[in-house]
């Protein structure tokens, strides 16, 4: 009877060798909102060829902070695939620690991001540059946060058991969304902390 009822409360397979409803509409997702970050760093590159204002108003931006959350985003991306190997292999607390390891590392992102903020001279409202600025990394910001709810509740559903080696379509549609967060800072801090140094 007790075997009866765990069987009732497990999550479904699916459908065997074929993607599930949701990770088509992450995927869909994951086209639209690169889109949008396409079109915004365009339009800092076509603002940026087209303006005759310092660029950046105040001089080459630092690397130090920026190039450290890149590698925080990095790892915690690795985590995250982690995380979902482990359950693949029936490890558990492996799969948790990883999760725990992956949504630790995004916090520190956020935090880095907002000292980053805060140390800057201008604001959104100074001049082209920080418009450009704050718009592009506010609208990351936005998706991390977004990213961090998702490791959340993954984190506290591994915690609670409801995924085994058969049933984890959350953590790969969750950790894809994560990867595209991750794969979008790489232009962001491309294009606003590399290209200054380009010209």
């Amino acid at each position: 009877m007790a075997e009866a009822m765990q069987l009732d409360q497990a999550l479904p397979v699916g459908s065997a060798g074929k993607r599930s409803g949701g990770w088509w509409g992450v995927l869909v997702l994951i086209v639209t909102e690169g889109s949008l970050f396409g079109y915004l760093l365009f339009s800092y590159f076509y603002l940026a060829s087209q303006t005759e204002q310092h660029w950046p108003p105040d001089g080459l931006p630092s690397l130090v902070m920026p190039g450290l959350n890149t590698l925080i985003l990095l790892a915690s991306s690795v985590f995250v695939w982690a995380s979902e190997r482990c359950i693949q292999r029936r490890q558990m607390r492996w799969s948790l620690a990883s999760m725990t390891l992956a949504l630790t590392l995004g916090i520190c992102f956020v935090v880095i991001q907002l000292r980053e903020w805060s140390i800057k001279t201008y604001t959104m409202t100074s001049n082209l540059y920080g418009s450009l600025y704050f718009t592009i990394t506010g609208f990351h910001m936005l998706h991390v946060i977004v990213g961090l709810i998702i490791l959340l509740m993954l984190l506290l559903w591994i915690a609670l058991g409801y995924f085994d080696e058969r049933r984890y379509a959350a953590v790969t549609i969750g950790g894809l969304y994560w990867h595209f967060v991750d794969v979008v800072w790489l232009f962001v801090f491309a294009t606003l902390f590399l290209s200054p140094y380009l010209y």
